[in-house]
């Protein structure tokens, strides 16, 4: 007996994982695929300065009220 659903040579399961795949390389950014980067919002710029050593104390405190502000 004869399979006559083939869809082109290849099962539909098939035809799902291709497509999947497809999606996946084109609907993801190119940095870390899988995974979508939110931007980093001011406040944790300023906490990553503050923890690099960038600035001081005082310097992310007046920031820190500058932008608690807006």
């Amino acid at each position: 007996m004869f399979y006559t659903n083939s869809f082109g040579g290849m099962d539909l399961i098939w035809w799902f994982l291709w497509i999947t795949l497809l999606f996946w390389i084109f609907a993801t950014p190119y940095d870390i695929p899988g995974q979508r980067k939110k931007k980093d919002s001011p406040f944790d710029i300023l906490r990553k300065r503050f923890a690099a050593g960038e600035i001081t104390k005082e310097e992310y405190e007046e920031k820190k009220q500058v932008l608690e502000k807006n």
